[in-house]
């Protein structure tokens, strides 16, 4: 009995030692990197052929489940800052100002997926050493024949000077070092110990400049807050969702009444590229309008011509509302054209 029991302990012993290996080599995995450059690199964070890579940021309704990608940079990242005994900290939102497209700059604001992993961070290791990185949406689009979305993601390592130039707002981190000379300048000191008689006024003098930037820096903040409200208005408004179903209503419209059709058919594309949208609810406006663009395709000739084969385009369309979104309209049209 006791022999089993040395042999129990002995076994349990080893399983023990086995969990502390496996996070030992996890962390161990970052702490071999030199540098976050090293990090971007070796981990492929960046394509190896561009300074950029794509991320699924939404994989649609069919494989939810799955854990988005578009996290990954400021994760990989954030753990090589921990391995070095260092904090990982946001010092600057994403203002998205690398993306061209400004509904593609909507809609990936309303996605949490994208915005929790963007911005400008600041990581001071252990050793006293610092470093800068931004990871910056560039664009996004629809993966052929599925739901899924994909965000290109620029990760880069940013001198001060570059971040301060690629956010144009000195960043807390500037903030907080420019305060911290000032409070360790030579001039002053000197001048508070050699003239006992002014101290008065050189503290007066201190306090009087101490408290300027104090009041800059509230209108600052103002004018930032001001800023930032004028574009949630805008999304509230104008968000790809509320577009989307402009489109579409204004596509169905003039199609039931017959009028205007290269246009509406036009808007119904537009619609219809816009894919099926996060946190869209009621009507399907992406399935939809893909059954009137099929319509388009083989009941407008003008539209249809633009097309080297508009009827197996308007059966591509149809398949595919029949299979991932299980379209009754599209799956009886479908039926009509074979």
């Amino acid at each position: 009995m006791n022999l089993k029991a040395f042999f129990w302990f002995a076994g349990a012993g080893c399983v023990l030692q086995a969990c502390t290996s496996i996070s030992t080599s996890t962390s161990d995995t970052f702490k071999q990197y030199a540098s976050p450059q090293e990090v971007i690199d070796k981990k492929n964070i960046n394509d190896n052929q561009r300074s950029s890579k794509e991320y699924v940021y939404d994989w649609g309704p069919k494989q939810g489940h799955q854990s988005v990608q578009s996290l990954t940079p400021k994760t990989y990242l954030n753990r090589y800052c921990v391995a070095k005994g260092g904090r990982f900290s946001q010092v600057e939102t994403s203002t998205m100002k690398l993306v061209k497209d400004v509904w593609t700059k909507k809609l990936l604001n309303t996605y949490s997926s994208v915005k929790q992993g963007i911005g400008a961070y600041h990581c001071v290791e252990s050793n006293g050493q610092q470093w800068y990185v931004s990871i910056e949406p560039l664009s996004e689009r629809k993966l052929a024949q599925t739901e899924t979305r994909a965000v290109i993601l620029q990760t880069r390592v940013l001198s001060l000077d570059e971040l301060k130039k690629l956010y144009n707002t000195n960043s807390n981190v500037i903030i907080a070092q420019q305060e911290k000379k000032s409070k360790h300048h030579p001039a002053k000191n000197t001048e508070i110990k050699t003239n006992n008689s002014k101290n008065t006024y050189v503290n007066s003098a201190v306090k009087t400049t101490s408290v300027k930037p104090i009041e800059e820096k509230k209108a600052v903040v103002q004018v930032v807050e001001e800023v930032k409200e004028k574009p949630q208005v805008e999304k509230v408004v104008n968000t790809p969702q509320a577009q989307q179903m402009q489109l579409y209503s204004a596509a169905r419209k003039d199609l039931g009444r017959g009028q205007n059709q290269i246009n509406a058919c036009n808007n119904a594309e537009r619609a219809y590229n816009y894919g099926r949208l996060h946190g869209t609810s009621g009507i399907n406006v992406y399935a939809e309008s893909g059954v009137l663009v099929a319509r388009c395709l083989t009941n407008v000739p003008s539209y249809g011509q633009r097309f080297s084969n508009p009827q197996d385009r308007a059966k591509r369309i149809l398949q595919n509302l029949s299979t991932n979104q299980n379209h009754a309209v599209a799956k009886h049209m479908l039926k009509q054209m074979k």
